[in-house]
């Protein structure tokens, strides 16, 4: 009996709400967050693929973002978002028919899934879960793109709170100096136990030209996250935007 209320009592204490810097003296924190997917497809068929993917999509009123893919001439992807991550199995999946699209095949390898999530200092907590990375990613002025996921090692995890705000830091800050001159604006999601091969992280670089895109890529080269700390990065995606649906 003592048991059952102790562990009842560990439940309910569990709080997995987002949290923000406080607001006007006032904490935030919010249970809500956006689910972000991107599937890349080969097509074996067809013309107009890229358009009549979105379209098809866009059908289902899911916001959608897609892709020519750069490195292959018959490929394209698809970004899409909802805070309901059933919309992904209920409505983007019945959207993507061989019948209406021609046939295609996915590309495993390159799909990649997370959620949008707070460090504790976001001044505006609703806006950067919910809004900024949908703002983003519809970005007409913004059309290249550098999808990739990453894995930290355990190294990390065993560093003192006060040396992983430092090795933090010093990665956030190059990554805001890129964005306040417009050069790369990143989405940033974490993907713990929803990818295939075990990464924690999926990062989108989005931007107007796509040298600054691999510019800050290889300028997180030398920090010490990247250096010392990440056991993996890659497969990267790297698209061109075609189409864009804010979604309804």
């Amino acid at each position: 009996m003592t048991s059952s209320t102790h562990g009842s009592d560990q439940n309910s204490a569990l709080d997995i709400r987002e949290r923000g810097a406080p607001r006007e003296g006032q904490p935030q924190s919010m249970d809500r967050r956006l689910f972000m997917q991107l599937l890349v497809l080969q097509q074996e068929d067809g013309q107009d693929f890229e358009q009549r993917l979105g379209q098809a999509v866009a059908a289902r009123g899911v916001g959608a973002v897609v892709y020519q893919d750069v490195n292959h001439p018959q490929s394209a992807a698809v970004l899409t978002w909802s805070e309901n991550p059933a919309d992904f199995v209920e409505k983007v999946r019945p959207s993507l028919n061989p019948k209406e699209l021609g046939a295609f095949r996915v590309r495993d390898a390159l799909t990649m899934i997370g959620r949008t999530y707070s460090t504790g200092y976001e001044p505006d907590l609703e806006y950067w879960l919910l809004r900024r990375p949908v703002e983003t990613a519809l970005n007409r002025d913004w059309p290249w793109a550098v999808w990739y996921p990453l894995r930290r090692s355990g190294a990390f995890e065993q560093l003192e709170p006060r040396e992983k705000g430092a090795v933090l830091r010093e990665h956030a800050e190059i990554g805001k100096a890129y964005g306040s001159a417009d050069l790369a604006h990143d989405i940033r999601l974490a993907c713990h136990g929803l990818d295939a091969n075990d990464s924690e992280f999926v990062i989108g670089l989005i931007g107007k030209e796509l040298y600054p895109l691999s510019h800050v890529v290889q300028r997180m080269r030398s920090t010490q996250q990247t250096s010392r700390y990440i056991a993996q990065m890659g497969p990267f995606f790297v698209g061109r935007a075609v189409f864009w649906h804010a979604g309804s």
